[in-house]
């Protein structure tokens, strides 16, 4: 196509960044557009159209202005390109290179710098790529400040994010406290209340679609909040903005900084950090979902179930593993069969029917064990929490108790021998640096030292995750008495309260004694494992000892 060059435009390009900003009316688009226009007027470039980015860094070139600039350029129909300054084109050398000795005389276009008296019909001046470099490190110089600033800002606990997450809002009074969107925080509970119930995010979605609940993008415009344009289709949930919200520790109150990194100054594209990069700080804001609501969400995260053909998820699914290969148990339910009929069996066997039985096991059946184990369970704690704690403590072992009093011993003694190596290699190299003791005496026994406190180290932290362990054991067992007592009647299960109290249910391969069919099942409960239940008699005699102590009560205060 032939383009008349009476057609083509001269493009005054200006670029502002926020860290630009500061340099006040100066550096302003304002400020450029003057210049421009009146360098374009003295020396007659014909069809001056201005074109500008404000608030975009000169590191990347992904700039509405500019990128539109150089669609017009490809067409032929861009004849000179001026900036105020040669920063203002952009601060990757590398880019901008490419831009000046390939692009630029690829497709025709004059590029003129004012202020820095480049002009590429008059040539390029080998000082140029040096400018190049030093507007490179200008960005690089500015983006350490930048990240040297919210590093301190983000160790101090304040939020590093510009916006708080749905749910929350800014202070009208500090910017860095978040107070309770209350309309916002209600939709969380929400979705928060259905995963517990069994729902995963897709289905989530589909459910606050179908209820006609704003997405968080058009509650936000609805309420004035700058953010991004909303969806074309009202209330269009994803799964994946369902996914995000269940996985923000800040609906607990906490403030949890550098999630995320990138990894050069040059790229935008930002990566998530390891979990144990984060800095969390708790109990910095008012808290939406109450810890143990979260910890359960996590849980039953990492148990992910898809639902089956018909759409049907268990409440179970996810936590049936087989005794004999540790793989978990399938569920399989039709709708060409009553849920009845529903049932489990071993992954490991569906996909090779070699590797393992099918430790076939109905729905109802397991449904039936758990509620019937639960109800037994909560009346032991209720009824008897101190006997309960005493016979889980006392299952804890004796033994045990001793090699954790034998590992505590052992943690203390290799601490206090790190302690003395370090002050041995001190003296050491006082003796060499005197004389005391030659360089080769003195390398064999520091080699000697360094060993040994290296080997110290590594055993140091498995002895303290041990112990660490112990505790947290103690600790479930407190927290599982606390919420059985909260539970009143137990008539019949939920996913809510199947996923509070069981941790895994273990499922044995059948065996038929006198034609009849035994299979067994270890229910593990969250915090305490296996619980041995009272038997029948057992039963009946902590009641009637009950019953009696009650009396006894009576009689005395009578």
């Amino acid at each position: 196509m032939n383009i008349k060059q009476s057609d083509r435009i001269t493009a005054l390009y200006a670029r502002l960044s926020r860290d630009d900003d500061k340099d006040g009316v100066s550096g302003s688009i304002q400020n450029q557009k003057a210049i421009l226009e009146k360098y374009a007027k003295d020396n007659k470039l014909p069809n001056p159209r201005f074109f500008f980015d404000d608030g975009f860094s000169g590191v990347t070139f992904a700039r509405p202005a500019f990128m539109e600039i150089m669609e017009l350029a490809e067409q032929g129909l861009v004849a000179n390109l001026v900036v105020k300054d040669h920063s203002r084109l952009g601060r990757n050398r590398l880019v901008v290179g490419q831009l000046l000795e390939d692009d630029f005389i690829r497709l025709d276009v004059r590029y003129i710098a004012i202020m820095d008296n480049i002009d590429t019909a008059k040539g390029i001046s080998d000082i140029v790529p040096m400018q190049d470099l030093f507007n490179e490190w200008h960005a690089k110089n500015t983006s350490d400040k930048v990240r040297k600033v919210m590093q301190s800002k983000g160790m101090s606990g304040k939020p590093l994010t510009t916006n708080p997450p749905f749910g929350y809002m800014k202070s009208p009074e500090n910017k860095d406290i978040w107070v309770i969107d209350e309309p916002a925080a209600k939709i969380v509970k929400i979705i928060f209340d259905l995963c517990i119930s069994g729902l995963g995010p897709t289905q989530i979605a589909k459910r606050l679609k179908a209820d006609e609940i704003m997405t968080p993008t058009e509650y936000w415009n609805s309420i004035g909040r700058k953010c991004s344009k909303p969806p074309e289709r009202p209330f269009n949930w994803c799964a994946d903005t369902v996914s995000n919200i269940l996985d923000k520790q800040e609906y607990c109150g906490d403030t949890v900084n550098f999630r995320t990194t990138s990894k050069s100054f040059k790229l935008k594209k930002r990566f998530e950090r390891p979990q144990e990069e984060w800095q969390v700080f708790e109990n910095t804001h008012p808290a939406i979902i109450d810890r143990e609501t979260f910890a359960l969400v996590q849980e039953l995260r990492q148990h992910r179930r898809r639902p089956t053909k018909s759409g049907i998820v268990s409440m179970f699914s996810g936590l049936l593993y087989c005794a004999d290969c540790g793989e978990k148990l399938y569920y399989s339910v039709t709708n060409n069969y009553s849920r009845e009929q529903a049932y489990f069996f071993c992954s490991a066997y569906r996909k090779n029917s070699d590797a393992c039985s099918a430790h076939y096991i109905r729905e109802k059946v397991i449904e039936s064990i758990v509620l019937e184990s639960m109800q037994r369970v909560l009346w032991y704690v209720q009824s008897y929490e101190k006997l309960f704690a005493q016979k889980q403590l006392e299952n804890f072992g004796e033994q045990k108790k001793a090699e954790l009093a034998e590992k505590r011993r052992e943690l203390n003694k290799a601490n206090r021998r790190i302690r003395e190596i370090d002050n041995i290699m001190q003296k050491l190299y006082e003796d060499n640096a005197t004389g005391k003791i030659n360089d080769d005496r003195f390398a064999t026994m520091s080699i000697s030292l360094e060993n040994e406190q290296e080997i110290l180290k590594t055993t140091v932290p498995e002895l303290e995750s041990e112990l660490e362990n112990a505790q947290i054991a103690t600790e479930g067992l407190q927290r599982f008495i606390d919420k059985a007592k909260k539970v009143t009647q137990l008539t019949e299960l939920t996913p809510e309260i199947v996923h509070e109290f069981i941790q895994k249910i273990v499922v044995g391969k059948p065996e038929y004694k006198d034609g009849k069919r035994h299979q067994s099942v270890e229910i593990y409960y969250n915090g305490v494992g296996i619980i041995r239940e009272p038997s029948p008699e057992e039963m009946e005699e902590y009641f009637q000892e009950h019953i009696q102590n009650k009396a006894v009560r009576a009689t005395k205060t009578a």
